[in-house]
């Protein structure tokens, strides 16, 4: 009656999808479908009804694929139509690009209003979705409209700060340097009068240059390459005053390939760190995964407080500019294989073998 399925129901258990039916897990909503041949019905990975035989299930991509099995889609959970958690989605969207163009921050109520749900309903429900309340989204905003507008030829720091929204220089002075990280006058000239050190050493995983601020390590970059490792830095701070680093700065840099060694000595630096709201909630995420240990971009995703955006996290990890002090060389799949990563991958495995502890025979 059924066409064969794309994975035999007999094996349902060997596969990782089998734990999402289990939990009625809504974030595999929209990856996958499973269908039950008893029934001749397929379901969402969150549906409520009764768990199945696993001889009896078969797993498909999309609803067209289990219909051309010939199974009809289950009235209960309804997989044909959005997920509730895509709607949620779409008007945390709408909501988003609301913000975006506004030229002014909106109250909470009128967010709420203009997504049809009661404040705190709409609060919640937008930091899941995007990991960041509409607050600090709408200042994260902000911050990318100044630093555009810096950027732009011809733009005054004034321009820049009125046409971002900010009703008063005084309040957007007041968390510039958090913003920017240096003034806006020294942003907008490429870090023009900012002096950065600098210095190359060489370890077993090739170069890597190390580079500060005066507010601390603000690249730690790892290449074969050192003069690309140069014009890397170069590219960040295009008008910066970069120092080749003295003996004192040396140590730094020897700390630095000390932990790429032998990572149980610790690495405590203090860091210059840049980015927008997102990527820094990321980053500190990173922070906080033990030397030994890994995390999946879903686990960092949960932890937070934005179990959708796994994407988002993927593209912060693959963002970041300081390696092995914020270690995003220890998210991995969850499926625990070794993804992308800036450096190479085979840097990534070298790293974390390293750190895993060596059992005795």
């Amino acid at each position: 009656m059924f066409d064969k399925p794309e994975i035999a129901g007999v094996s349902a258990t060997q596969d990782s999808r089998w734990q999402a039916l289990i939990d009625r897990d809504h974030n595999f909503d929209g990856q996958f479908y499973y269908a039950v041949r008893t029934t001749g019905v397929y379901c969402r990975p969150s549906c409520a009804a009764r768990l199945a035989k696993p001889e009896n299930v078969s797993f498909y991509k999309t609803p067209k694929e289990a219909e051309r099995a010939g199974f009809r889609p289950c009235k209960r959970c309804r997989p044909r139509e959005p997920t509730l958690s895509g709607q949620h989605a779409a008007k945390v969207a709408e909501i988003c690009r609301y913000i975006e163009a506004a030229p002014e921050i909106a109250s909470l109520e009128e967010m709420a209003g203009r997504a049809g749900l009661s404040p705190s309903h709409f609060h919640r429900l937008f930091k899941v979705v995007t990991g960041l309340t509409p607050r600090a989204y709408a200042n994260a905003d902000r911050a990318k409209r100044v630093r555009d507008a810096l950027v732009r030829s011809g733009a005054t720091v004034t321009d820049a700060i009125y046409g971002a929204g900010f009703n008063s220089s005084g309040r957007f002075y007041e968390t510039s340097n958090e913003m920017l990280g240096m003034t806006p006058t020294a942003y907008r000239d490429g870090g023009e009068n900012i002096e950065i050190c600098f210095a190359i050493g060489e370890s077993s995983l090739g170069p890597i240059l190390v580079a500060r601020s005066e507010k601390g390590v603000c690249a730690i970059l790892m290449g074969d390459d050192p003069g690309v490792l140069v014009r890397d830095l170069q590219d960040r701070f295009p008008r910066a005053r970069l120092l080749g680093g003295d003996k004192g700065f040396e140590k730094l840099v020897a700390k630095v390939i000390g932990f790429v060694e032998a990572p149980q000595l610790g690495l405590d630096l203090p860091l210059d760190i840049r980015g927008t709201a997102f990527q820094q909630r990321v980053w500190q995420a990173l922070r906080e995964i033990p030397v030994g240990s890994t995390a999946s971009y879903t686990e960092i995703a949960k932890r937070i407080g934005a179990p959708k955006s796994v994407r988002a996290v993927a593209g912060a990890c693959a963002a970041n500019p300081i390696a092995v002090a914020i270690p995003c060389h220890r998210v991995v799949r969850t499926d625990g294989a070794l993804s992308g990563y800036r450096w190479g991958v085979a840097r990534k495995r070298a790293l974390l073998d390293r750190e895993t502890p060596k059992k005795n025979p």
